[in-house]
């Protein structure tokens, strides 16, 4: 399911390291917008379009603007600015908090935090952190895999060998990023992004032994905290009766988070080594995304021999 956080104000400010100038003791802000605003036109009395419900950035350049209004009109700019149920207004570069913002943000209620930081590095460390805290996100059971730089999702019923798979794959010098449960993050418009709860971090069920630590017995060279999901790869039982693309001129997707990620469906039985498939798959993955498809060739190589005959 696509769910969407918020952030507490209090988590930022422990996080970014961000000192309190001004905190309401009776009233809790939160966070759900991934976007900043730069408090530059609000100053200057423009309130149109004010996306208010976002953190409020006030640099050098603004600060130094409404320094020079007058006194009156400075008073009515904050009490307009301060109406607005803002989630927190962030003072860059250590500049001083004026008595008259100070007594317009208590008179609404207003958070105000100061950092020592500049404004640009303030605006990249706080979006970054916002996009990654509000990014949509879900949990799917599977087992997310990097092979040979390939994020491969393993998918399919339970005990159809998705974990022994990924064992393999370790053993083989590729490195485990999640088993059970996958936490995905949508970054961006179409970059999905998984990784292990905090309590599953690297470790890996094997039915018949238990719980195993990747990290401990293959190094940290085994391990990694998150990948990109590039393709998914469902493992189902062989079915005689079923048609499976023989060509892999067929392509099929799944759709996470409203993003659309290629599919493979790979049949499991007795003597097939589905690691060294997987292997494959991520291989045959990479030299399409450099331009060469083998099942495209090999059908073009087809029919320019049926066309000479």
């Amino acid at each position: 399911m696509n769910e969407v956080d918020r952030v507490s104000i209090e988590e930022i400010i422990k996080d970014l390291d961000l000192e309190v100038v001004y905190m309401p003791d009776d009233k809790k802000y939160y966070v759900s917008k991934q976007d900043i605003n730069r408090t530059g036109l609000q100053f200057a009395g423009y309130f149109e379009y004010f996306v208010y419900d976002r953190i409020q950035i006030v640099g050098k350049t603004e600060y130094n603007f409404f320094s020079r209004m007058d006194t009156k009109t400075r008073e009515e700019v904050l009490d307009k600015f301060f109406a607005y149920e803002i989630p927190a207004l962030i003072v860059a570069r250590n500049l001083e908090v004026k008595a008259d913002v100070l007594k317009y943000a208590k008179k609404h209620n207003r958070v105000i935090l100061s950092t020592k930081r500049n404004t640009t590095r303030l605006i990249n460390k706080i979006s970054n952190y916002l996009d990654d805290r509000l990014a949509p996100h879900t949990t799917l059971h599977g087992v997310l895999v990097d092979i040979y730089g390939t994020g491969v999702l393993i998918r399919g019923e339970s005990g159809i060998g998705k974990s022994e798979t990924a064992l393999e794959l370790v053993q083989r010098g590729h490195r485990l990023i999640a088993d059970d449960a996958v936490e995905i993050k949508k970054l961006d418009d179409d970059r999905l992004v998984g990784r292990s709860p905090e309590l599953l971090r690297h470790f890996l069920e094997v039915r018949g032994i238990g719980i195993i630590d990747v990290r401990s017995l293959y190094g940290v060279g085994a391990i990694k905290t998150t990948k990109k999901i590039d393709i998914i790869v469902h493992l189902e039982a062989w079915d005689e009766t079923k048609y499976y693309d023989r060509l892999g001129l067929d392509k099929e997707y799944e759709e996470i988070l409203e993003t659309n990620v290629e599919k493979l469906i790979v049949p499991v039985k007795p003597g097939r080594n589905t690691a060294m498939i997987l292997e494959v798959a991520a291989m045959n993955f990479r030299q399409k995304g450099m331009g060469y498809d083998a099942a495209q060739e090999f059908t073009k190589k087809l029919t320019q021999l049926i066309d000479k005959n």
